[in-house]
């Protein structure tokens, strides 16, 4: 697929580790950006048209994924960004407070590579 196609995707993730795969598997179908903390998230949000965030909710800093997607969901500017969150939190409390928040989807690790794919082309077409 030609980079000018792909939907530009922000990965905000706080294991370097997992950045990195994501950013490996992903760049088939997405240009992908990837970020760790709240300063470096606003920094590429403002300064690229981002059309998806991949969200974990542990990030570095003061802020944690649900606080960024409670902001860009109250911005009138960001609050049609889908944001689908993936997360080690699998408790039926945290799926509840991330859908309070603000996220379209989630979603916990471990989760099939495929499965992740698929979800996150399907909010891109749906946009």
């Amino acid at each position: 697929m030609d980079d000018l196609k792909k939907p530009n995707l922000l990965v905000v993730e706080d294991d370097y580790e997992n950045q990195r795969f994501l950013q490996l598997f992903l760049k088939k179908n997405f240009n992908v950006f990837a970020c760790d903390s709240e300063q470096s998230f606003y920094e590429y949000l403002n300064n690229n048209q981002i059309d998806l965030i991949l969200m974990d909710i542990s990030l570095r800093g003061k802020k944690d994924g649900l606080q960024l997607t409670k902001e860009i969901k109250n911005n009138e500017k960001f609050k049609d960004i889908p944001v689908v969150c993936l997360t080690a939190h699998a408790f039926q409390q945290d799926k509840e407070n991330a859908l309070n928040a603000g996220v379209d989807i989630f979603l916990t690790k471990p989760v099939s590579n495929s499965y992740l794919m698929d979800t996150l082309l399907e909010m891109v077409k749906g946009n």
